[in-house]
């Protein structure tokens, strides 16, 4: 008999390892280009590829594991995620590392919704949902955290390419053990045929939105909110779409991911300047600042799978998504109090305390608000949904902060300076996360969700 607590720790590992591998690799890019020769652009490049593929497919990914079976979706993913691994392990140049990345973020986007919607499925009507849930979103945070500290061990250890190697038995492992804790497959989508003109527009309008505010370029911005308008007309249109419009309709779907957008618009932007910070004011390597956000990463953790599914359920969404923003706006204002001579004790693991409370219970009640309504035929999709809002809202949150920052400094490198455009920076996103705690007390029911979840034959077409 499968146990749904095996099932859950085998997908909350793959999580782990997705999450990981977002920030892993920037602790190895200096070593890299030195010995490939590469520039700072390609260098960005890295982090550029795997970004579009997986925030650009994830729609697309999430409806496959709808159709096509979620449990085979996962482990085709897994398998091409160990593959890219390995490619970009044995890279003997920078595109064949880059593309390697590519790949990487597209067995990412096939991996991670079909993944949270096995949770959702495997607790269906399951009181130990928001536990769950609670378990996934610890395992978000620590895993941001561990790949800055993991990355410099592994890069100081065993070389850059042990970062892409550590993923080849993780990726080749799971998918064998996918097929003993994970029930088989179900199918659960309704027929009609492959929406592939909704799929085209939906993967390039989104890939070039998340590359127009990584890029700062106002053309790709401007083609992909005409490919997202052609989506969403096609999308109207279809007798099969790939995202039904009517899920829209769902107040819960829209103030979950309302939420989440808001909150990592905020913090993804304050994690990467609190790094600039740690490096450029304060001086701490590369591996020191990875090490010195643990604390936000142990908090998370620990907030989330402890007390965010006990809150939800004890005190509702509205409370326990208000709460998690009211402790993220008093973390952050605490960081404008950053100066010049600040220490680590002194001013910086108080704030961090403080934000990894609060994002601790706010990511679990946003995900059970972002797929509670959700039937079982579209999981998948409701988890690719909530996936491609936290991808859009951290590229465009950090690309709006620093822009910010930048504004401040006036492109000057004096310490003062720098923290002038920090404050800046942390200013920008209390607002963000002021108006986060308004969406929370105004659009979130103060009840649990669990009475939203409709049956599978509800209609969500126009």
């Amino acid at each position: 008999m499968r146990s749904k607590w095996s099932a859950l720790a085998l997908l909350a590992a793959t999580q782990f390892v997705l999450i990981l591998d977002l920030t892993i690799i920037g602790i190895a890019s200096p070593p890299m280009g030195r010995e490939l020769g590469l520039t700072a652009q390609d260098l960005s490049w890295m982090t550029t590829a795997y970004s579009l593929t997986f925030g650009g497919l994830l729609l697309l990914g999430g409806r496959l594991a709808d159709q096509l079976g979620r449990r085979r979706v996962f482990m085709a993913g897994m398998l091409l995620f160990a593959a890219a691994s390995l490619a970009g392990g044995l890279a003997g140049d920078g595109v064949v590392l880059i593309a390697a990345r590519g790949v990487q973020g597209l067995a990412g986007a096939l991996v991670a919704p079909a993944a949270m919607a096995l949770v959702m499925t495997t607790f269906k009507d399951d009181p130990a949902l928001t536990k769950a849930l609670g378990v996934w979103g610890a395992v978000g945070g620590v895993g941001g955290a561990a790949g800055v500290v993991l990355g410099g061990l592994l890069t100081d250890g065993w070389g850059w390419r042990s970062v892409f190697f550590v993923n080849v038995p993780v990726g080749v492992i799971v998918p064998v053990l996918a097929l003993a804790v994970l029930a088989a497959d179900v199918r659960t989508a309704r027929g009609g045929g492959f929406d592939v003109a909704g799929a085209v527009t939906s993967t390039l309008g989104l890939g070039l939105l998340i590359y127009a505010f990584s890029e700062s370029s106002l053309p790709a911005g401007v083609v992909a909110v005409i490919l997202l308008a052609a989506f969403v007309a096609i999308e109207a249109r279809s007798a099969g779409p790939l995202m039904p419009l009517g899920i829209f309709r769902r107040p819960l779907l829209r103030a979950g991911n309302a939420v989440m957008f808001l909150v990592v618009f905020a913090m993804q932007a304050v994690f990467f300047v609190l790094t600039l910070y740690t490096q450029l004011i304060l001086g701490y390597s590369a591996t020191e600042s990875g090490l010195s956000m643990v604390a936000i990463a142990v908090t998370i953790a620990l907030t989330a799978s402890l007390l965010g599914g006990r809150s939800v359920a004890r005190f509702g969404l509205r409370a326990t998504a208000s709460t998690g923003m009211a402790f993220i706006l008093a973390g952050v204002v605490w960081y404008t109090t950053l100066g010049l001579d600040s220490t680590f004790l002194t001013g910086l693991l108080g704030p961090e305390v403080l934000t990894g409370f609060g994002f601790g219970l706010l990511v679990v009640a946003a995900t059970v608000a972002a797929t509670a309504e959700a039937s079982p035929s579209e999981s998948g999709l409701a988890s690719g949904l909530f996936n491609v809002t936290q991808q859009v809202g951290i590229s465009i949150g950090i690309a709006v902060l620093i822009a910010i920052a930048s504004a401040r400094t006036g492109g000057s490198t004096a310490p003062a300076e720098l923290m002038a455009g920090y404050h800046a920076a942390f200013v920008a996103a209390a607002v963000v996360i002021a108006i986060g705690l308004v969406v929370s007390l105004t659009l979130l029911p103060r009840k649990g969700a669990q009475a939203a979840r409709p049956e599978d034959s509800l209609p969500v077409g126009a």
